[in-house]
């Protein structure tokens, strides 16, 4: 995952201060699987749209 995508998603789910503050290790591990299911859900709707 890009670093881009991952601020952009940081920003949609609420914990980008977070992330600006104390690194990715700062987030909650439910914030970063939230993250990661946003990104496959973004993938899947990409994926449907190219067939």
């Amino acid at each position: 995952m890009s670093e881009e995508l991952k601020m952009e998603l940081a920003k949609d789910l609420g914990f980008y201060d977070t992330v600006q503050q104390e690194g990715w290790g700062g987030i909650k591990a439910k914030d970063a699987g939230n993250m990661v299911k946003r990104a496959i859900e973004l993938a899947e709707r990409a994926a449907a749209r190219q067939q």
